[in-house]
């Protein structure tokens, strides 16, 4: 059957009019970081302006290597990176092994030991600071960057970890497991071989969450980290604020700077991260 000339003529502007809404929506959520990315190339003295430039009547190029000049930014970049990368190699390797069992492997109590595990989510890691930092005092980690990579690994990032796999392998058909066993493999095999690269777009979407976690972390680095060496680039960034006022043309300098590899692993990685969510929730 035909459409009707009516509704051909009704359907480009009903396109029209959703991209027109996406596109207000979508410049709204980007105005915070076109003042971000304008404010780090001003002058001190036109950043609050009135009217608002966003263009910049002068650029100053020189705030980022400034940063450079007043805090060990380099230092602070390496310490992110670095203990982004563990955490996300950690979350994600203990995370999908504990995922397959859950989905795939029948043991006793099973439901109800993730339903434990779930329930730690709900627990507010407030609730958990004091009783975590005195337990790291014990073990003699304050002051070291343990805490904020095993603390994620093992804690409600890594349950939420568990939950996203899991919740992956069950949409993968049980009749692709039993095939595996009639050629002889077993289950650590079927996992590495057979699941691993099944579920490419559930472990993309995890790693994009954990490093977006781990690398915008503030409160336990906070807590766990005392020397300036050690610091994280959250941590470093508040160094830019003090009793006097803030330096908002390093800070947002320093920002931008801090901002560029969410993007670069996002761009990287956004087909995978859109299949993920949508397969992660197929079915219970």
């Amino acid at each position: 059957m035909k459409a009707t000339p009516n509704l051909d003529k009704r359907r480009p502007l009903e396109a029209l009019g959703v991209y027109a809404v996406l596109s207000v929506i979508a410049f709204i959520m980007l105005v915070p970081f076109l003042w971000m990315l304008s404010t780090s190339f001003k002058e001190p003295q036109d950043i609050f302006t009135y009217p608002p430039e966003l263009i910049p009547s002068t650029f100053r190029f020189q705030n980022y290597a400034d940063v450079f000049q007043l805090i060990p930014f380099h230092r602070f970049y390496f310490n992110s990176v670095y203990i982004a990368f563990l955490v996300v190699v950690g979350t994600v390797f203990f995370a999908s092994l504990a995922g397959y069992a859950f989905a795939k492997i029948p043991f006793k109590g099973r439901n109800l030991v993730f339903l434990i595990l779930l329930s730690a989510m709900m627990i507010p890691h407030e609730v958990t600071a004091i009783p975590m930092f005195l337990f790291m005092r014990q073990l003699n980690w304050i002051d070291t960057h343990l805490p904020i990579i095993l603390l994620p690994i093992f804690g409600a990032g890594g349950v939420f970890g568990i939950f996203v796999m899991r919740q992956f392998f069950i949409t993968v058909p049980t009749e692709l497991e039993e095939a595996a066993m009639i050629d002889g493999c077993n289950r650590f095999r079927i996992y590495a071989q057979i699941m691993l690269p099944i579920a490419k777009p559930g472990l993309a979407t995890l790693t994009i969450f954990t490093f977006v976690t781990v690398w915008n972390d503030f409160f336990d680095p906070l807590i766990f980290i005392n020397s300036r060496e050690l610091m994280t680039l959250p941590l470093g960034l508040s160094l830019f604020t003090d009793e006097v006022g803030t330096s908002w043309h390093y800070l947002m300098s320093a920002t931008v700077m801090a901002t560029v590899p969410l993007l670069i692993v996002f761009f990287m990685a956004q087909r995978r991260i859109i299949e993920g969510v949508a397969m992660t929730g197929l079915k219970e």
